[in-house]
């Protein structure tokens, strides 16, 4: 299943379960979803399953938004304290669509918990008190953790997976019956033999020609500049302070700021990547720990060094292993409810990367790593750790057994389950007429108070929503794009020479961008005659931040088009690439 038609589904506020393989556009299709309901006045609440998660998303994790917090069980006295907990009474009613990322990680038992929790609280005996549910992950990653296991950061019991442990066991879930959409697609991964060693992981047909590819890729011991996989929080810690002692140099501090609720602050400085106290030197090996939306200059899991420190106010200056040097700004985290902020920290976006646990490498996308899997004892272990890695020519294994590279049995049989009900859900897709599937869109949206046409001029989510680490396919039209912008062509000139809207073109150079096969000087003359409202724009963008076009449109009280902005953004950001 395509992108485009997972979102059509759950535009017509189907119960969904969005998966797919690594680099498929789960979180791509969640973000385009988001952004649609937004731009009609609907806001979802968005969470996960652990508070790693959760800080990626500016989520609550689930636990804590239902109100079941660490709980094992439900009483009736649990029950009756949470159905008089008006904080979580008013986000619950309110909630239109609930988002849960990272469902791999959440158990049967603590799935069922937190439908029985929204149920009791809205009322009515439909599954989640008749809520939109989205569930968002791949079950052959990280296995269930506890939420006390989550509060030690690592947690013995990690891979001790058993029977009926799955979110998918849990009887709710069969109750709740989510439409499967199971994007087929692959986005990120550029390296198709290492991805055929992965599909053959999931699928339980790992030949002897894979098993080659992997021991071809023996490294008893970490190269300069790979970083090591350990399973716990000690062995990390252990190697990163004996490497950074190692280096010369004055050592650089710095602390973290944390603003709002004690409670909501300290669940977020457990799931934040980034350490209270950041301590680097010149030379330190560092990662980036947050996705730059804004100007799309690192990943999670970019790979650098520590080069210096600016002059004016001591920041980190990062080179990566691209070679692209980054001013390592400091970076928010935060938990919204309804758009409105309420905790946050303030951290650089960097930690110690010599040494990492597979654990906290939750989200990353690494361009190298070194791991021994010769001792891997769990079912899907090894593809945990392996999938953590962008190509094989970035995977040093020390060693790796057999059982690193099986999965676990149930989630193979249940991944063929779900791949058939997705097909079945495409075909049915196809069935129906365009003005039926807008008629459902748009009934949704009125059931749910929204507005069914977005903000005059705001475009679609389409339109709007930049793709960042997903923008891996190459489209003839970004090609003929690219030809047009570099042969002096305006916006409207290229839309006219392919049939296309302007806003289409646009979208074409930012994806371009994130590509980086596109420099300022061969946009730069699109700003001709607008250079000074392009400047107000960019003084905006600095200030209200540019990952949102509305604040900057209504900073301008509709006076300038959203493509006017959207183009000031552009050159805004390939300033940001080039710095």
């Amino acid at each position: 299943m395509t992108q485009a038609q997972a979102l059509a589904i759950l535009q017509t506020g189907a119960n969904v379960f969005l998966t797919g393989e690594p680099g498929s556009g789960k979180t791509y299709a969640v973000n385009r979803f988001v952004a649609w309901l937004r731009e009609r006045g609907l806001e979802p609440a968005v969470t996960a399953s652990t508070g790693i998660a959760a800080t990626h998303i500016n989520g609550h994790t689930i636990h804590s938004w239902s109100g079941i917090g660490v709980r094992t069980e439900l009483t009736k006295f649990d029950l009756n304290r949470i159905v008089n907990n008006q904080r979580v009474v008013n986000r619950v009613r309110a909630a239109h669509t609930l988002i849960i990322d990272e469902i791999s990680m959440l158990s049967a038992q603590t799935f069922g918990m937190v439908e029985t929790a929204c149920r009791a609280v809205r009322g009515g005996t439909v599954p989640f008190g008749g809520l939109q549910v989205v569930l968002v992950g791949d079950f052959f990653q990280l296995p269930p953790v506890t939420a006390r296991d989550e509060e030690n950061s690592e947690g013995q019991g990690f891979w001790q997976m058993r029977a009926g442990l799955f979110a998918f066991d849990s009887p709710t879930w069969s109750r709740f019956n989510p439409t499967v959409c199971y994007l087929s697609e692959q986005y990120r991964q550029e390296d198709p033999v290492f991805l055929g060693v992965l599909s053959a992981i999931r699928s339980g047909t790992v030949s002897s020609e894979h098993r080659a590819l992997l021991q071809a890729r023996s490294a008893e011991r970490a190269r300069d500049g790979v970083t090591q996989f350990f399973s716990h929080n000690a062995e990390v810690d252990r190697v990163n302070r004996a490497k950074l002692s190692q280096l010369p140099g004055e050592e650089r501090a710095f602390a973290m700021e944390k603003h709002g609720a004690k409670q909501l602050v300290e669940r977020l400085v457990r799931g934040c990547l980034s350490p209270e106290i950041l301590t680097l030197k010149i030379g330190a090996r560092v990662m980036f720990t947050k996705n730059d939306i804004a100007g799309h200059r690192f990943v999670n899991g970019t790979l650098g060094t520590i080069v210096g420190f600016s002059e004016e106010d001591g920041e980190p200056i990062v080179k990566t292993g691209a070679g692209r040097t980054i001013f390592a700004e400091p970076a928010e985290w935060s938990v919204e409810e309804g758009g409105r902020i309420l905790a946050r920290i303030i951290q650089i976006p960097l930690r110690l990367a010599w040494a990492i646990t597979v654990h906290k490498s939750q989200g990353m996308s690494l361009d190298a790593a070194h791991m021994d899997l010769s001792d891997a004892f769990e079912h899907g272990q090894g593809y945990v750790a392996i999938s953590r890695v962008r190509t094989l020519q970035g995977l040093f294994l020390a060693g790796f057994n057999e059982r690193a590279l099986q999965v676990h049995p149930d989630i193979a049989a249940k991944d063929l389950e779900f791949r058939e009900a997705s097909r079945q859900v495409q075909e049915n897709l196809a069935a129906v007429l365009p003005a039926e599937l807008k008629k459902r869109q748009d009934d949704f949206i009125r059931a749910g108070g929204g507005n069914v046409e977005p903000l005059k001029g705001a475009g679609s989510a389409d339109d709007n929503f930049i793709i960042v680490a997903n923008a891996k396919k190459k489209s003839p039209c970004w090609e003929q794009t690219l030809e047009s912008v570099r042969a002096g062509k305006t916006v409207e000139e290229a839309a006219r020479a392919q049939g296309r809207k302007p806003a289409t073109i646009i979208q074409h150079i930012e994806e371009l961008l994130v590509l980086e096969k596109i420099s300022r000087s061969d946009i730069a003359h699109l700003a001709k005659g607008k250079e000074k409202v392009v400047a107000e724009i960019q003084n905006a963008l600095r200030e209200l931040g540019a990952e949102r076009l509305k604040p900057i449109y209504d900073r301008f009280e509709g006076r300038v088009p959203y493509e006017t902005i959207r183009l000031a953004r552009l050159l805004f950001r390939t300033y940001a690439f080039e710095r």
